[in-house]
């Protein structure tokens, strides 16, 4: 390679060393070779066009399966030379029909990871989307299916981890469950609407376009929570670990630390992305240490609202005292005519700001007549006005249904010993007298999610400014 100086090759080295699995099998003699081998493999050919395109010329075959009860091949028994059974017989016609799509290399998530070793499992979990993303083909054995059909009902369907093996390839081919090819594509991720891509959109609820050319990202965050919700995982951790290549986030794998432990820390990544469209959920919040704005599990996302969070990054904190949210809070008041449905109250608020609308909610508290309501907006903009900022409400607004009660603990009277200062130590001070009512914090009314209010008279995309005496930093 006369032409390459070592600048030249800074890209290829940073992408072989970083971007793809740590080791590979070579399917000439299935032996493990590392990075720096597979790096020597492919700089022996590189073109000089390749040097800034590395991905386009590095090329492995990935393999997206479901994992048989037992047999499945192991790093030891590969390193070995010892590896027999189901599971090897079929990584031996991966690495067959991979060969046949002139791969060299070829990787299977059974036996390339060395799991004895806790940091190399770690980087493997972080960085398995972007290992499937940077593969030439990812190769689908569908164990249980024989026609496109079948694919509906097979378990690949239903399993965790191989949503983002759907997602995260640009090219993958299906195979049936005696390896044959389940359509004439080369590539099965047709632009087209393909039968095989039809069925699999149904199947799993996933658009088309998405299916098709996936970006991960914390956009969509409702939508595509939906697409986990049914899918299980045999680690009650994975259903937060297998979601961090979709939404581009990072954590921390702690193995034992519990499905809800694990899906919080999720929800809180996204969260500091600023996308709100991460808090359109139902139902129970999580056990979370500080929070009850934090979902459940993806479950929690089916049956969200239509609402659209276009755009829409309030900002969002967690901190000690939950959720930090600046919210413009509109007054509701509590309307007559409460009805009972199935031990459910269904109850009409009324905004003190619009009298016209009505939010129609449900809630199981039998004390709501005690409470205090409010609309919190999450899609208000702050619009310079004179000197200083106001909100500037749309008239098609989103935001959470709050409530809060007068604490009686704190309007208690309480028997306290004043030390009296002189007047010159309290030069300047204006005192004030304390509220006749003190309230709890706000919080969440439970199972509503966020709704959608559209003002009258108002165009969706217009603003009516408020004063900023609106404005009120929640936690929650």
């Amino acid at each position: 390679m006369d032409w390459t100086e070592d600048n030249d090759l800074d890209e290829f080295d940073r992408y072989v060393m970083n971007d793809i699995p740590i080791r590979l099998i070579r399917i000439s003699d299935m032996k493990f070779v590392g990075r720096n081998d597979v790096r020597k493999h492919f700089q022996s050919s590189l073109p000089k066009w390749a040097v800034d395109y590395p991905s386009v010329h590095v090329k492995y075959a990935i393999l997206s399966h479901r994992w048989l009860d037992e047999m499945e091949p192991t790093y030891g028994e590969i390193e070995a030379g010892t590896a027999v059974g189901p599971g090897y017989d079929k990584l031996l016609k991966f690495c067959e029909k991979a060969r046949q799509y002139g791969m060299e290399f070829a990787w299977a998530d059974t036996c390339c990871i060395d799991k004895s070793s806790s940091t190399e499992l770690d980087e493997s979990i972080r960085s398995m989307f972007r290992w499937y993303s940077n593969s030439a083909i990812c190769m689908v054995h569908l164990a249980q299916s024989e026609t496109i059909e079948h694919i509906i009902d097979d378990e690949w369907i239903k399993r965790g981890w191989t949503l983002q093996e759907l997602l995260a390839p640009d090219e993958i081919k299906f195979f049936n469950k005696h390896w044959i090819p389940m359509s004439g594509d080369r590539n099965d991720k047709s632009i087209r609407r393909t039968k095989i891509m039809k069925t699999l959109s149904r199947a799993t609820g996933i658009p088309h376009d998405d299916l098709c050319a996936f970006r991960p990202g914390t956009t969509k965050v409702d939508k595509r929570m939906t697409w986990a919700a049914r899918r299980k995982t045999t680690r009650v951790e994975d259903v937060a670990y297998s979601l961090m290549g979709i939404f581009d986030v990072s954590l921390q794998i702690a193995y034992g630390e519990g499905g809800d432990r694990a899906f919080c820390k999720l929800i809180e990544a996204i969260m500091q992305t600023g996308d709100a469209s991460v808090l359109n959920w139902k139902g129970r919040a999580a056990k979370h240490h500080t929070s009850c704005a934090i979902p459940r599990s993806p479950q929690s996302f089916v049956g969200h609202g239509n609402a659209e969070f276009d755009g829409v990054r309030p900002e969002m904190t967690m901190t000690n005292l939950g959720l930090r949210m600046p919210l413009v809070i509109l007054p509701l008041k509590l309307r007559s005519g409460v009805s009972i449905r199935h031990g459910t109250f269904h109850l009409t608020l009324g905004c003190l700001f619009c009298p016209t609308i009505d939010i129609q909610i449900d809630t199981h508290d039998c004390n709501f007549l005690s409470y205090q309501y409010a609309l919190g907006i999450v899609n208000y903009s702050l619009i310079n006005h004179g000197s200083f900022e106001v909100p500037g409400i749309q008239g098609k607004s989103l935001g959470f249904i709050l409530f809060r009660q007068a604490d009686h603990d704190l309007c208690l009277p309480v028997r306290i010993r004043v030390c009296k200062p002189k007047f010159t130590d309290f030069v300047g001070l204006n005192l004030v007298s304390p509220p006749e009512k003190r309230f709890t914090k706000w919080k969440l009314v439970d199972g509503v999610g966020v709704v959608q209010v559209d003002f009258p008279n108002m165009r969706s995309q217009s603003v009516f400014l408020v004063d900023h005496e609106y404005m009120r930093t929640v936690y929650l």
